[in-house]
């Protein structure tokens, strides 16, 4: 695996913005099934976490990097739970899937690796015997 921060930072940014866009499309489409919110609702609750951490990604923060993670375990668990239960946006759920794994990876090896270059970390705690 790569150690350059650079490369996690692009995997970032490659699979993050598709991520945000297929929200987006996905969930602001009007639908007629009974029990659904209206679009305008649902495009706010499913794109509004997707935001929160737009800047400190853009700037290319490490620390906003690491806590994006959480934001995106909520969208990977929508696409495995879509997957098996709603087989008619059974691809838009395997390209939520595809785009929160690879922004996962990206976040996680970026927080690591910059973190590191930049001096950033949990320190060791000493032995004490």
């Amino acid at each position: 695996m790569p150690t350059s921060p650079r490369f996690y930072r692009w995997l970032t940014q490659v699979c993050y913005w598709p991520l945000l866009i297929l929200v987006a499309l996905w969930h602001g489409m009007p639908t007629d099934a009974p029990g659904t919110l209206p679009a305008y609702i649902a495009l706010f609750l499913w794109v509004l976490p997707l935001l929160f951490p737009l800047h400190g990604l853009v700037k290319g923060k490490p620390y906003t990097h690491a806590w994006t993670n959480f934001v995106l375990m909520f969208y990977f668990l929508h696409g495995l739970t879509v997957v098996y239960t709603h087989p008619d946006e059974r691809v838009w759920s395997i390209l939520e899937l595809i785009f929160t794994t690879g922004a996962f990876i990206g976040a996680t090896g970026y927080a690591r690796y910059q973190g590191r270059a930049q001096g950033l970390g949990l320190k060791k705690l000493k032995d004490y015997d």
